[in-house]
């Protein structure tokens, strides 16, 4: 009978494959489309949504990370599993209010970038661009992309 999976690697590859579903839809977008404002929002584009995912991303890592010599989101997690399933604190997290527990810091980078990626998606359906068939599949095949 095999034991337990490890539930580190499990959640690591969880990571992995919903970085690599965004910069897949990023890498697909039309180049018409980057400048398109939202739609209630007319000073935001899907251009700045895009650094929108990369700014949080970094943001994240230097809050948590970069008292720990820590440089990227995967990394983040690694040290988290590293460290007994919890990210350890940090002086420059003030906020408090993201549990520091791997699978919640995971929860909250995928879901964030989930949000903004259908987001994406909405406002190019809006504005009559049609996204390539190869950006779409991406986003749901994720079996592909493990």
């Amino acid at each position: 009978m095999p034991g337990p999976p490890d539930l580190h690697e499990t959640l690591m590859a969880a990571w992995r494959t919903s970085n690599r579903v965004t910069v897949d839809l990023i890498r697909h977008l039309p180049r018409e489309l980057w400048d398109v404002a939202i739609p209630g929002v007319p000073r935001r584009t899907v251009r700045m949504i895009a650094a929108h995912i990369h700014n949080a991303r970094c943001r994240w890592v230097e809050t948590l990370g970069r008292q720990h010599g820590i440089m990227g989101p995967e990394a983040l997690l690694g040290l988290g599993g590293a460290s007994g399933g919890r990210v350890p604190p940090s002086r420059a997290y003030v906020w408090r209010n993201l549990s520091l527990d791997v699978g919640h810091v995971l929860s909250c980078f995928v879901a964030h970038e989930a949000c903004h990626r259908g987001q994406i998606v909405m406002v190019a359906r809006q504005r009559g661009h049609r996204l390539p068939r190869t950006a779409l599949d991406a986003m749901w095949q994720w079996k592909l992309r493990a």
